[in-house]
């Protein structure tokens, strides 16, 4: 048997695992255990050595090893018998407390023995053969003037890269893809100098790396000259730009200046490595612009194209990559075997959503283990609850250290995120709505944060080809995060006592609400946030519940009717509510009375439901600056007869209503919100006109018309909206033209009409040429001509045509 299978395979790492669970589960045999851990690992560092040496043992050295080998066969026998035995069995328990001391004995015989002396000499022999052919190599190298020594030096370092990587079998799976995109980016592309591997944590960025690394193509590419480095968070930088440049130049001394780099350029092709960076400032000080070197990046954070020239996503594991990965780490081959539940694992698999990292750890935390543990953990896992110590130690805690160099307010948003239910797509609109409401932050500072979060891999950002542009409209954009990172968030969220939590939160979708909730229901909860996510609620479904400080409540379920839960009554502080149906029809709502109470109320997110009745008998909620209702039925609601909308909405400043099929027409009142300056009348297919006073509301900065294909014409008095900035009228098909009132709008900065198939001719140039603030205009090829030549006219005006872009996505929603 060779020394490095028997040390580093299967035989030592299986029966130091079946010695840490006969110490932490058997009381009789833990003494001998805790001994053999200890005097197993004291050896491991001279095995590790010999290991990395690369040469073969005497034949007398390895039969040595052979017979302890066979020895520590039987122990991992024995220490299965020790784990099987029940505490009752006294007499048998006490048979096996000796063999296990009578093992500890010729374990601690072997060590204290002959073994350390050979281990030794072998050692330093193979030291010294080593230097020999070092010093030769040197030799032939400074025959060839190439650089003395420092070949020497890479030489180790590829040896580092190709025994560091501690892959433990799992390498090839699902890595084939991504390592030949960064292959062709450093090898066929010479335009691009630094190269990048991205992803979240634990996706396989370091694994995909060291493969690369290994590759031939890749070692024949840069001649075997490739320096692995690690930056980590809190980098030597002086220490790391020395080891660089001596690596590039081929020279020990390290006087590196700007210079230098520009006039060094010539020699062989390297590739410098530099894993887990963590900061901008630090990756731009450990490039150097020299010709002949590449840099591959390896970082969980996104970094600008003007320092990464091209970057490859990591990719989650597909269904039979993930299986395959998982099955090694849970039973040590590629498949499910014949005596497990296939419907159990295919479940548990399915909660790591193609993680590699989440895969080993949950893996290898429920090998060996009985089917009611693994229905236990299926069970945890869906409520993103921990399911064992390993489970918390190798996978959250590592990908909790993304999150701990946040600053404090970027993090309170990111743990936010776990108030929303697992594989939903959430509308940026809600999550800016929530974050400017509890965080004291604008609009402004809560996309800088998403944006923040989305390049440091912390949620995914879905979204439109229009999504960033000035006046885009949030409930464009959608957010997901990958489940592990979910169940990060509630891991952090859960901490301490659950009447004093910040976020009180629901993991999962239940038929009631949690068991702990009731159970402390008799003092109040301090959460800032409750989320709560069921099916169909009735009255008697929930219980009394307090909540003096709570600032948001989300109410997801899924149901066709739905009770409002009576608490909102003890919510005096309530600024944002969001009520989102995840079901197929909308529901309708019940307990809307307790709407009384809300005098705070800010924000109001309104999905799939039928929007109650309003009247100007409804209690006003005059604290209430944005509505949105969003595939709602709402011409009950929007009765032009008897709602009096300034009544009901006197500080309204924001009106958002999207694909809501049934809105006809919006009620005249609306004209009287003096306080409104956004109004968004999206995708709505059977709006057909609107109010002729609409001139009314000088205070309307954005108006946002796209995608209803029944508008025909715009009101003449829109020309009187002289603070109107933005006018959204894309994919109205049916729209005739554009009135030439639309030449007052002295505020106006920017107009999109794409897909505006029946308009073709524009108000003359002498109506239009008042629009000196207009900045861009977004158009078809039919009326691009037109707007040019206004550019003449208005200095800063840039027209351009709009590029055709088709989504699906809404098939998903």
């Amino acid at each position: 048997m060779a020394l490095n299978e028997m040390f580093v395979g299967e035989i030592v790492t299986e029966l130091l695992k079946q010695l840490n669970a006969i110490s932490h589960k058997s009381c009789f045999c833990k003494s001998s255990a805790d001994n053999l851990i200890t005097s197993i690992q004291e050896l491991l560092p001279i095995i590790e050595e010999l290991k990395y040496s690369g040469v073969e043992l005497p034949a007398f050295r390895q039969s040595q090893l052979n017979r302890f080998s066979e020895t520590l066969r039987g122990g991992i026998e024995l220490a299965r018998k020790v784990l099987e035995s029940g505490r009752w069995n006294v007499y048998k328990n006490l048979q096996l407390v000796r063999k296990m001391e009578k093992l500890e004995k010729q374990v601690a015989r072997f060590i204290s023995g002959p073994m350390q002396a050979h281990l030794l000499a072998d050692v330093h022999h193979m030291r010294f053969e080593t230097m020999e052919r070092f010093n030769r190599l040197e030799q032939r190298l400074d025959s060839m003037k190439t650089g003395s020594g420092r070949w020497v030096e890479e030489a180790v370092k590829r040896m580092e890269v190709e025994g560091d990587s501690n892959l433990g079998g799992f390498s090839e799976i699902g890595l084939e893809l991504g390592k030949d995109k960064v292959k062709k980016m450093m090898i066929e592309r010479d335009d691009l100098n630094v190269v990048g591997i991205w992803g979240i944590g634990g996706s396989g960025k370091t694994t995909l790396a060291n493969e690369i690394c290994r590759d031939n193509q890749v070692q024949s590419y840069f001649n075997n000259r490739i320096l692995f480095l690690t930056v980590s968070q809190s980098p030597d930088l002086e220490q790391l730009r020395a080891k660089i440049w001596g690596f590039i130049t081929g020279n020990e001394p390290l006087n590196y200046t700007r210079k230098s780099q520009c006039e060094w350029g010539s020699g062989p092709q390297a590739l410098v490595v530099l894993d887990d960076v963590w900061s901008l400032p630090v990756l731009e000080q450990l490039i150097f612009r020299v010709p002949t070197y590449k840099t591959l990046v390896i970082s969980r954070f996104k970094f600008p194209r003007r320092v990464v020239n091209e970057v490859y996503e990591v990719e989650l594991l597909e269904e039979d990559e993930s299986m395959s990965l998982f099955c090694r780490s849970a039973f040590g081959q590629n498949s499910i075997p014949p005596t497990a539940n296939e419907t159990l694992v295919k479940q548990i698999v399915d909660e790591c959503k193609g993680l590699p990292l989440a895969l080993k750890v949950i893996g290898a935390s429920l090998q060996d283990q009985p089917e009611m543990y693994w229905i236990n953990a299926r069970k945890r896992l869906s409520r993103g609850e921990l399911i064992c110590e390993s489970h918390e130690n190798k996978l959250l805690d590592r990908m909790a250290i993304s999150v701990e160099c946040l600053k404090k307010k970027v993090k309170e948003c990111f743990m936010d995120l776990g108030s929303f239910p697992e594989d939903k797509k959430i509308p940026l609109d809600v999550l800016v709505n929530m974050w400017v409401e509890i965080h004291n932050i604008d609009e402004e500072e809560a996309f800088t944060i998403l944006m923040e979060l989305s390049d440091k891999n912390l949620l995914t950002l879905v979204k439109d080809a229009r999504a960033g542009e000035a006046y885009c409209s949030y409930h464009e954009i959608c957010v997901t995060q990958h489940d592990v990172l979910r169940d990060l968030a509630l891991h952090l969220s859960n901490k301490g006592e659950v009447n004093e939590r910040k976020r009180l939160l629901m993991p999962r979708r239940d038929t009631e609400l949690p068991r702990d909730w009731e159970k402390n229901a008799d003092q109040p909860f301090n959460a800032q946030i409750v989320s709560v996510h069921t099916g169909e609620m009735r009255e008697m479904d929930w219980f009394h519940m307090e909540f003096p400080k709570t600032e948001v409540l989300i109410l997801n379920f899924c149901s066709d009717k739905y009770f409002l839960p009576p608490f909102i009554d003890d919510m005096p502080k309530l600024r944002a509510l969001i009520v989102i149906n995840h079901g197929t029809t909308e529901a309708t709502l019940e307990n809307f009375s307790v709407f009384t109470n809300l005098a705070n109320l800010r924000s109001l997110w309104l999905e799939k439901v039928s929007v109650p009745q309003l009247s100007n008998a409804t209690v006003p909620l005059r604290n209430l600056r944005k509505l949105s209702m969003v595939l709602c039925k709402v011409s009950n609601s929007l009765d032009p007869a008897v709602l009096d909308l300034p009544q009901i909405f006197p500080r309204l400043s924001e009106l958002v209503i999207d694909h809501c099929d049934d809105l006809v027409k919006i009620p005249l009142s609306i004209c009287k919100v003096n306080s409104l300056q956004s109004l968004s009348l999206t995708n709505c297919h059977r709006l057909r006109e609107l109010p002729a006073d609409l001139g009314m509301l000088k205070k309307l900065q954005i108006l946002r018309l796209s995608a209803c294909p029944e508008l025909k014409m715009l009101p003449p008095s829109i020309g009187e909206l002289v603070g109107l900035k933005y006018l959204d009228i894309s994919e109205c098909v049916n729209l005739k033209c554009l009135p030439k009132e639309v030449g007052k709008l002295v505020s106006l900065e920017k107009i999109d009409m794409r897909d505006c198939l029946q308009i073709v001719n524009l108000p003359t140039h002498a109506a239009l040429s008042n629009l000196k603030s207009l900045q861009r205009v977004i158009c078809d090829d039919e009326v691009f001509g037109q707007w040019r030549n206004l550019e003449k006219t208005v200095p800063n005006l840039h027209v351009q045509i709009a590029e055709k872009w088709y989504s699906l996505d809404w098939l998903n929603s």
